[in-house]
């Protein structure tokens, strides 16, 4: 018969449980950041779960049309004809639930006193940085690198607003991802086929990277 080592099976144990182990570290680092931010641990925690499930749900903004395209087939040497739905849409997880709060936090720093022109310009920033490297790849949609909105709207925020840096990070990391990556690429998306879900897939990692680094720099 053949046993396999005690030591080997709990490595393998281990690995299995990495991605469970790195959901509750997620999950505690952002409760605890969001806490010293005003957000009770409980309202957290919802906020988490209607995010995944609304990166779930599309609602869509414009009509729905019905379009005839011709997909090559058969090593191109003939044109299959399809209809295709094309329409633009707003994802809940990923747009709607995070700019909810981006206007929370923006209300929160006009209570608190503290100027808004810093975040505006981080805002801006991320726009540009998101518009350079957002790329439209035909039949994925618009797709962002997950590192780009939670590492410049972390560097933007600590340098235009030190005293306010990790709901700046926040704001500036939605607003200006979905700005620079989706907004503006509203025009360009409309030659391709299928739809545009603003905050869908290829931006929705990137700004949900931005909750848990702008709960740590709270931590700072």
């Amino acid at each position: 018969m053949f046993f396999i080592p005690l030591t080997i099976l709990l490595f393998i144990l281990f690995l299995l449980s990495l991605p469970f182990l790195f959901l509750l570290t997620y999950f505690q680092v952002v409760i605890i950041g969001f806490e010293k931010l005003g957000i009770s641990p409980d309202t957290t925690l919802f906020i988490l779960f209607l995010i995944l499930i609304g990166s779930l749900i599309n609602i869509p903004l414009t009509k729905k049309k019905l379009v005839l395209v011709r997909k090559p087939s058969f090593f191109g040497f003939f044109n299959v004809p399809r209809i295709e739905t094309h329409y633009v849409a707003i994802n809940v997880g990923g747009a709607v639930i995070p700019i909810l709060i981006s206007f929370y936090f923006l209300l929160l720093a006009k209570i608190k006193g503290f100027e808004l022109m810093p975040i505006f310009k981080s805002i801006i920033l991320m726009s540009i940085v998101s518009k350079l490297f957002a790329k439209v790849i035909p039949g994925r949609g618009i797709v962002l690198p997950a590192f780009i909105p939670p590492l410049f709207s972390a560097l933007f925020s600590m340098i235009l607003s030190p005293d306010f840096a990790a709901p700046c990070a926040f704001i500036s990391g939605v607003l200006g991802t979905l700005i620079g990556a989706d907004l503006l690429n509203l025009k360009k998306i409309q030659h391709y086929s299928g739809y545009l879900s603003i905050g869908g897939a290829g931006v929705f990692d990137g700004i949900f990277l931005v909750g848990i680094v702008s709960a740590m720099i709270s931590g700072f």
